[in-house]
């Protein structure tokens, strides 16, 4: 019924075949990628067979209905047929939705970018209030959270944080986060008490598997020195701090979290992967928001995509024109209200294209 999700499920399948090879269970690494994989595709590949199962059964319960002779037995197996029907219909939807989502409903992980924007001092407390947002929502998500990079301010803000984030539907539900958000409020250090706007922009990115993205050595330059820390001050003597360039795309990643030069690396090289992954993707992406009249999912971080208000407790996104007056809530991490806004104005622009509307 839907091409691509049965390419999903049939994925899923070789994933588990693989998984009984020795070989492949003695190497965590690998192990730990192939069953990431695979739980992206786990809700994708259950509901292909479910769908698959229902129609086995309509088929019998049809047979049941045509050879049945006694009256009371015949009604009896003509109601089954109808629940299975409506069971049945009731998944096509749920397979259509899973087919307009694309791949990001089986992606299983993310890489998200916060760092401060105009507004100086503000600016960073603002990319902080962003990061502890998105940190409670994959809270209650129960998603994974592994930070690769954060800089803080003196005064607490971040100018800059990196982070992987992994879990069902993570990157689904995040994908929409990209571009720039604009703050409007009155500072704690305002003392006349007007209201300033700064910014920060995000970046959600689908963390690149080795098998979508494979960086040829001679492609790679590798600089170490000495991280820094707040204000510039050394933290460390040695020379631990890895900047990571892709010289065919130019992307350029650097990672000073870890005091251990290799763990920096590994960080790096993960995030450059990703990026590059974006790179790759982002000409697609545009094609395709062009095509719907909407950049929802285009993923340009210079797009100024959602406006917080404090003094009106609103908060719009300039997308799809949604604004919630419950920004006090939305900001300690209650974002399914808008979260799933999102989510389902892209769906129908997905659908629309579809039909071609």
């Amino acid at each position: 019924m839907f091409p691509s999700l049965e390419a999903k499920r049939e994925r899923h399948d070789e994933l588990a075949k693989l998984l009984e090879d020795p070989e492949i269970t003695s190497n965590i690494d690998k192990l730990l990628e192939i069953q990431k994989e695979m739980g992206g595709l786990a809700k994708v590949a259950k509901a292909v067979v479910e769908f698959h199962e229902i129609e086995g059964d309509i088929e019998a319960a049809k047979m049941m209905v045509d050879e049945e002779t006694d009256a009371d037995s015949k009604a009896y197996a003509q109601e089954e047929l109808n629940e299975l029907v409506a069971r049945r219909d009731a998944m096509a939807t749920e397979l259509e939705d899973l087919a307009t989502a694309g791949d990001s409903i089986t992606r299983g992980s993310l890489i998200l970018e916060i760092r401060a924007g105009t507004g100086g001092d503000e600016a960073a407390l603002f990319a902080k209030n962003l990061y502890d947002m998105y940190m409670k929502y994959s809270e209650v998500n129960g998603w994974k959270v592994e930070l690769l990079e954060v800089n803080f301010t003196e005064l607490g803000g971040i100018k800059e944080a990196v982070c992987s984030i992994s879990g069902e539907g993570a990157y689904h539900k995040l994908q929409f986060e990209s571009g720039g958000h604009r703050v409007q409020r009155v500072p704690e250090t305002e003392t006349q008490g007007r209201v300033h706007t700064s910014a920060a922009t995000v970046a959600v990115l689908p963390e690149a598997t080795d098998v979508e993205i494979d960086i040829k050595p001679e492609d790679l330059q590798v600089d170490t020195m000495r991280a820094g820390g707040p204000g510039g001050q050394k933290v460390n003597k040695t020379e631990s701090a890895v900047r990571m360039t892709h010289l065919p795309t130019g992307i350029v990643v650097k990672i000073q979290d870890e005091k251990s030069q290799h763990k920096n690396r590994a960080k790096a090289l993960r995030v450059l992967k990703s990026r590059i992954l974006e790179h790759e993707q982002g000409q697609a992406n545009a094609a395709r928001a062009e095509a719907r009249r909407t950049l929802v999912g285009s993923g340009d971080r210079s797009q100024r995509i959602r406006t917080y208000n404090y003094p009106q407790n609103r908060i719009t996104d300039h997308r799809c024109g949604l604004s919630i007056h419950k920004l006090d809530r939305i900001i300690t991490g209650e974002m399914s209200e808008l979260i799933e806004g999102l989510v389902e104005f892209d769906r129908q622009e997905r659908l629309k294209g579809n039909r071609g509307d």
